[in-house]
């Protein structure tokens, strides 16, 4: 039992840090190893504790994208890695063998020929909704010849000719992104669809799950479990292939498949295998399922694999090498990350020498020590890393100062993980911070000031304070000079920080970091001193706090900022380079919605996204909010007849719900 509740922690540790946060702390095969060790230990006592991952869909879901239940529950499969196993699972039946592809999967929905929904599978109940990403996704139609309801899962996807690409344009290695997956997530859960399109995410589709009929359904709800048969086999196909030659033609891009028996199952895999050298999409293995949806559907489902499906990984091709030197590599944030360097070696048909270790708690759990003898493999056939360490020495030095500055590091705890860190505030890793705010997007939105573009204009001299940003046009040449910049990169960045200096007041105070203050305090400011700077930076706490929901933290903060000399001569120099024009409302009638509560829903087809329709209704003196109370005005919903929760929450409270069109003219715009 004690080994069973140490083990679960470990690996739940690791999941949530993986799936959530972004963060390994473990290797790929050392979470393999000791899950299987849990999974055995489950086997042999009988008892399966609450918490194991053995019985768990996912991690949770943590972002500020909304959040729906799925109809039914997305499992995961049972695994293997021996052939045999397949052979066995299949038994005389025909099996359909498809790659199990490495990206994050998403389920879309379609009604009256037109995708009107898309949900990443977040934890398997759970999904946040990417309705307006999925829109920019390829290869993803958005009508489709069938006038019926289909909904289908595939995996977003991000290749490695564009993963790559994308890699080339950050100057700085150590600020590029380490793979696909990785970089597809963020792209698919982005909050700016334009990202998500600059990224050329694609969606590859793997599964029919219910596909809706008026004529030729009769269940209730319509709902079919996943794969199975319809009422009417004319219209939607009942064989797993056959269902994806029917997508196909309904303009889907379908994984990529071989119908196998066991007979043949292992000239399959050895098929798949030598593709994947030649392959342009990450893959982590192979799908085997049963091509009768029906007979498949008929076998049921455990606590959490169904068993119409069984997934497979290679075996990983390890080489044994020589530790030669851990190099500490600074990033943006302060935090130091450590990268194995060791003898080159084959793996995959590929020569590799470095391999990334992510944090000190994986050092000090593989007790790494240099002229240790490790062994290495890559992760999914593509991204190396150190399986074993055969001597385990354990004679590692942490650095004591930073490899940027020569300032002091500190090793800190994060999600159960110890990272080393750089603690001298001057350090040019952590300036980044406070230019990457002032570039974003809500702040003085900056396109294409990248944050190893703003890395490296520091590190370069460019930038020394957030004015800087603005005089970029006295290093043109030296810009252009950079590797993987130019003439015409230099001309477009300098262009798009002249063309961000008409801002708002808002932005600009948002932009100068203080603590505590977002984008939704930094308005309220605004509004309460009508916009006037001087106002703003000479407010007490006495009227600060008079706003609402300005407490006196924030109100203390605020006034702090503005009493420190330095803080408050740079955040004047950045003013002094900015343009604010008068505020203006779209040609609406400022002050029109003052004292009304707005609550945006669904997808929108005028503006942009919702958050153009918020900044609208705040610039007219509006408020909005995430959920509907007796204090909501109005209910801005395309889908007056939807049944979400906002939508019967409005109807139980009498609150007026109206589409885009409605707003307008209520606007008078």
């Amino acid at each position: 039992m004690e080994r069973m509740s140490e083990l679960i922690k470990i690996l739940n540790e690791a999941a949530e840090a993986y799936y959530v946060k972004g963060v390994e702390i473990m290797p790929n095969i050392e979470y393999d190893r000791l899950y299987d060790e849990l999974l055995s230990l489950e086997k042999e006592t009988g008892i399966v504790l609450p918490d194991s991952p053995t019985q768990q869909v996912g991690s949770k879901v943590m972002s500020e994208l909304p959040k729906e239940h799925h109809a039914s529950p997305m499992l995961s499969l049972d695994k293997t890695k021996s052939v045999d196993d397949l052979r066995t699972w299949l038994s005389d039946k025909e099996g359909i063998l498809s790659w199990k592809l490495d990206g994050l999967t998403v389920v879309l929905t379609y009604d009256g020929g037109k995708l009107i929904k898309a949900v990443t599978r977040g934890n398997g109940e759970i999904g946040e909704v990417i309705t307006g990403n999925a829109y920019n996704f390829e290869n993803v139609p958005k009508t489709i010849p069938f006038n019926g309801r289909v909904t289908l899962r595939g995996e977003a996807i991000i290749t490695y000719s564009d993963f790559e690409k994308i890699n080339s344009e950050i100057p700085d290695e150590g600020a590029r992104y380490k793979n696909p997956r990785n970089l597809c997530s963020g792209s698919v859960r982005q909050l700016d669809p334009k990202i998500t399109k600059a990224r050329h995410v694609k969606c590859i589709i793997f599964s029919l799950v219910s596909a809706e009929n008026e004529e030729t359904f009769e269940e209730e709800g319509g709902q079919l479990s996943m794969f199975a048969a319809p009422k009417n086999e004319s219209s939607v196909p009942g064989l797993f292939s056959e269902r994806f030659e029917w997508l196909s033609a309904l303009g889907f891009e379908t994984v990529y498949y071989k119908l196998v028996n066991a007979g043949n199952i292992s000239d399959a895999v050895e098929d798949f295998k030598k593709q994947i050298p030649l392959n342009d999409f990450p893959s982590d293995g192979l799908v085997l399922s049963f091509n009768d949806i029906a007979y498949g559907e008929s076998l049921g489902r455990t606590a959490k694999f169904p068993r119409n499906s069984i997934a497979f990984k290679w075996q990983d091709e390890t080489a044994e090498t020589v530790l030669r030197e851990i190099e500490w590599s600074p990033s943006r944030t302060g935090l130091i990350n450590p990268v194995a360097i060791f003898d080159p070696v084959e793996l995959e048909g590929t020569t590799v020498s470095r391999a990334s270790v992510h944090n000190i708690s994986i050092c000090e759990e593989l007790r790494l020590g240099i002229g240790d003898r490790i062994t290495v493999y890559k992760a999914n056939m593509i991204i190396p890393q150190i399986s074993e360490n055969l001597t385990k020495s354990g004679k590692l030095p942490v650095p004591e100062t930073c490899p940027v500055c020569g300032g002091k590091t500190e090793i800190r705890q994060d999600n159960d993980a110890k990272y080393l860190y750089c603690v001298n505030p001057e350090c040019p890793a952590k300036k980044i911070k406070s230019f990457e705010l002032a570039a974003s997007r809500d702040a003085l939105n900056i396109d294409g000031m990248s944050e190893a573009t703003l890395e490296r204009f520091i590190n370069e001299g460019f930038l020394k304070e957030l004015k800087d940003l603005f005089g970029l046009s006295g290093y043109r040449n030296e810009i252009a000079s950079l590797p993987g910049f130019g003439d015409k990169s230099a001309e477009n960045l300098i262009n798009a920080a002249e063309k961000a200096r008409d801002t708002e007041m808002h932005r600009f105070l948002y932009a100068l970091g203080i603590n505590g203050i977002g984008l939704a305090g930094a308005k309220l400011i605004c509004r309460h001193f009508n916009q006037d700077y001087g106002k703003i930076c000479e407010a007490t706490l006495e009227e600060l706090t008079e706003i609402e929901k300005i407490g006196p933290i924030l109100a203390e903060n605020f006034t702090a900022y503005f009493a420190d000399s330095e803080k408050r001569r740079q955040a004047e120099g950045l003013y002094s380079v900015l343009r604010f024009p008068e505020a203006v409302s779209d040609n609406g009638e400022p002050g029109k919605f003052t004292g009304l509560t707005f609550v945006i829903t669904g997808d929108v087809h005028i503006f942009k996204n919702r958050k153009e329709v918020q900044d609208l209704i705040e610039r007219m003196g509006g408020k909005c909010a995430g959920s509907v109370s007796k204090n909501t005005a109005y209910l801005i919903n395309n889908d007056i007849m939807s049944q979400s929760s906002k939508n019967k929450k409005a109807k139980e409270l009498s609150v007026p719900i109206i589409t885009e069109e409605e707003f307008i003219e209520m606007a008078g715009i």
